[in-house]
């Protein structure tokens, strides 16, 4: 009759057994899935805090949701502005995003800005301090604003999860490589991280219509 096998040497086997089996295993284990990527343009617009909305569009007066977009929360609004910029030349109908902001803030395209005169720096959003300014018209009213026009850097939206994917961290920059019938490739696409994001990419008109953004048959992001 055999002595009965100890606790420790069945935990013995069974680590011998696993060392021995493990490569086979790791073979087989798949790879986890990559996250499901969006690249959008982000055409030029406004955010507004609710001072200016009660300049522009009356008091009291709350956005009009027209159509919610990629990111939890935003949405385009009913509501557009007429811009000016030193030149005295404007662009109409720039759309408007909710939800409501703490300051004002127009992201345009560099062709836009150029357009109007306007000497915008290339910022990520909410870093307005020192930015060129314009005069914002609506049908009720008309409002000067001495800063808050930027040409927004290109960037990343994703969640924590998303960022361990990738590697990254907030404010860190990865590549995006577009393979279009005009390829190209957009380095310093800065990662902005947040709980409720999804990930999508923003690049401006310029940039999305350089490399045919909207007819791509491949996009990918990688840790640079």
């Amino acid at each position: 009759m055999s002595a009965p096998v100890s606790r420790t040497q069945v935990e013995a086997l069974v680590r011998q057994a696993l060392q021995r089996h493990l490569p086979e295993l790791s073979a087989v284990v798949p790879a986890p899935e990559p996250p499901r990527l969006i690249a959008n343009i982000s055409a030029r617009h406004c955010h507004l805090d609710q001072q200016s909305l009660d300049i522009l569009f009356g008091p009291g007066r709350s956005l009009t949701v027209l159509k919610t977009l990629y990111q939890p929360g935003a949405f385009a609004a009913e509501e557009t502005v007429t811009i000016f910029g030193p030149r005295k030349q404007m662009i109409s109908n720039l759309r408007v995003l909710g939800p409501l902001r703490d300051a004002c803030q127009i992201e345009l395209a560099f062709s836009d800005a150029r357009f109007l005169g306007i000497d915008a720096p290339v910022r990520i959003s909410g870093d307005i301090a020192g930015s060129a300014g314009c005069y914002l018209v609506g049908p009720h009213g008309g409002i000067e604003l001495s800063q808050g026009v930027i040409r927004a850097a290109r960037h990343v939206h994703m969640s924590p999860a998303e960022a361990e994917y990738y590697g990254v961290s907030e404010g860190e920059s990865m590549r995006l490589v577009v393979t279009s019938d005009q390829p190209g490739i957009y380095d310093d696409v800065i990662v902005r991280m947040g709980v409720d994001l999804k990930l999508e990419v923003h690049l401006d008109t310029d940039e999305g219509n350089a490399v045919d953004l909207v007819g791509a048959r491949k996009v990918t992001l990688s840790r640079i």
